[in-house]
């Protein structure tokens, strides 16, 4: 899914969606976080099934930003994602579909780790659609991993720091084998999270308004011909 940037036109083939926390409406609706957990993950799949409905070849989702406070919600939001991880393989709805992860996701409970192992490997050779998750994630941290494997390569004498260019860093970061976002849909707080920062150059920025918790299939379809 390589390719060359161009400012968005017509029908999206990336759209790239940045989900807020639960933590909020759950207070304002004095809900459990399981509460909040189910009904997030439930939307989530509802997210992940308009993909092939509208049929879109690339989603990535920011799903959990890094560094995220070690609590008691945080460790039952990880549960929550690793029973959804799990059985994604077998959701029929989202079937056919690639799953990748972005980020230090390695350093999360230890079930969420394999369920997302489970998901990334059981979907390794599907290529109808793409779905990238930004799990444990930074945008600025993305690039600074790239410019490590770079300078690596420059201490190993594998290329001159004068051969550096913006595709030898694209070839390094998270998403180097997609296409930048044509779209970004941020939930929550109307700021910019970070999400595939490098590529997000020419993106149409959206701010949804609203909670994902509050998420409907218009909210994607809008960017359709």
């Amino acid at each position: 899914m390589l390719g060359q940037k161009q400012p968005f036109m017509g029908t999206p083939k990336h759209i790239a969606i940045s989900l807020d926390d639960i933590s909020d409406w759950c207070r304002k609706n004095n809900a459990r976080i399981n509460e909040g957990c189910e009904r997030y993950f439930s939307l989530l799949n509802r997210l992940l099934e308009s993909q092939a409905v509208l049929n879109i070849p690339i989603f990535t989702v920011y799903l959990l930003q890094e560094n995220v406070e070690k609590s008691d919600d945080y460790i039952i939001f990880c549960d929550y994602m690793a029973d959804f991880f799990s059985k994604l393989p077998e959701n029929a709805a989202v079937s056919k579909t690639k799953i990748s992860v972005f980020g230090k996701w390695y350093n999360l409970p230890g079930k969420a780790v394999e369920a997302l192992k489970k998901a990334i490997e059981e979907t390794k050779d599907y290529d109808s659609f793409f779905v990238n998750f930004c799990i444990n994630y930074d945008g600025q941290e993305e690039i600074v991993d790239a410019c490590k494997l770079i300078a690596k390569h420059v201490e190993l004498g594998k290329i001159d720091p004068e051969m550096i260019t913006k595709e030898i860093i694209k070839e390094n970061i998270y998403s180097s084998y997609f296409m930048p976002p044509d779209v970004i849909l941020i939930y929550g707080e109307e700021k910019l999270t970070g999400l595939l920062l490098w590529d997000s150059v020419n993106s149409k920025v959206v701010f949804a308004g609203k909670s994902f918790m509050e998420f409907e299939e218009a909210d994607v379809e809008k960017f359709m011909e």
